[in-house]
């Protein structure tokens, strides 16, 4: 063999080395994004997946207090969900839920949204100020609602007071079957006002100034602006805010049994509360677990629904 062919067949090697080297490497990057990700795949799975989908076979069983003991609880397929759908209180639940996801997150939304827009303007203190609209949303949902509780009281609350110096009446707000809902729905919306400031302050804060300047010049100035520059480009963001918004109000329990318990008369008893009250008072596990299934089912549809029609429009 000549020298000219040893020469071409040890490039042909080293090209060959090379090209497996570069195919090593290749796969190893590949599964490298996958190797940093694992940590991430592994928490979710285990502290999130495994709850849920136990949840979901928990529903199917007749699992109580006894199971702790004994280890069975036996397969008693859609008796829960049959038990949950033709109980009278499923209904009252059922509306509940709706009445005070719909109240929280229109007063929510609207309200955040005119102090996001009142606070993009620069002004002294509004940082300071800013600041202090956290502060509902910092403090734990068990406090904020034994203060509302106190705050609201027939007898002694500082709210029938102040309305007592126009000569108001006190007001029955978490004792009466009628007010309770309310009460309930305000202290909700106090709670929440902050999230939706703080993510619609920051979605305004992205729109560009040149879009103002430009819009202007051809008349659009106050409430045409906001219709046609700063609605579009927050519209992302709107989506965001309301998803998660009904989602967390689903799933709302700690202020309610903080204010009433679900009472008065069941009248504040949501979906939520009532999976609460059969899984750790009446240690039902099973019908609490289907329970939370449907409310599962229901915060994954609305989700859906709503990511929809917003997509949609987004393309339109």
């Amino acid at each position: 063999m000549t020298s000219a062919n040893l020469s071409i067949t040890a490039a042909g090697d080293s090209l060959g080395r090379l090209g497996r080297k570069a195919a090593w490497m290749r796969l190893f990057r590949r599964h490298a994004q996958w190797l940093f990700c694992l940590p991430a795949i592994l928490f979710v799975a285990f502290f999130f997946g495994y709850p849920i989908v136990q949840n979901i076979v928990m529903g199917f069983q007749e699992y109580g207090v006894s199971t702790f003991y004994s280890g069975e609880a036996p397969w008693v397929g859609l008796a829960n969900y049959v038990t949950t759908f033709s109980s009278r209180l499923f209904t009252t639940t059922l509306v509940n839920t709706a009445l005070f996801t719909i109240g929280s997150i229109s007063f929510q939304f609207v309200i955040g949204l005119a102090l996001a827009l009142f606070f993009k303007r620069t002004f002294p203190l509004s940082g300071f100020l800013r600041s202090l609209l956290l502060l509902p949303w910092l403090l734990p949902l068990i406090a904020s609602s034994a203060v509302w509780k106190w705050m609201l009281d027939q007898e002694s609350g500082v709210l029938n007071q102040f309305l007592g110096l126009f000569g108001v009446d006190p007001v029955p707000w978490l004792v009466d079957p009628t007010l309770a809902l309310i009460g309930v729905i305000g202290v909700n919306i106090w709670l929440g006002i902050p999230f939706n400031v703080a993510i619609l302050y920051s979605g305004l804060q992205a729109v560009p100034r040149e879009l103002y300047e430009a819009g202007s010049l051809d008349g659009a100035v106050g409430w045409k602006a906001f219709r046609h520059i700063t609605w579009p480009s927050i519209r992302s963001v709107v989506s965001v805010v309301l998803v998660l918004g009904v989602v967390y109000t689903l799933k709302v329990v700690d202020i309610i049994l903080g204010l009433t318990g679900g009472g008065p008369a069941n009248s504040t008893q949501t979906l939520a509360t009532n999976a609460y009250n059969k899984s750790f008072v009446e240690f039902n596990f099973g019908e609490g677990a289907a329970i939370s299934n449907v409310l599962i089912v229901v915060s994954l549809v609305f989700a859906m629904v709503y990511l929809f029609i917003s997509r949609r429009e987004a393309h339109e």
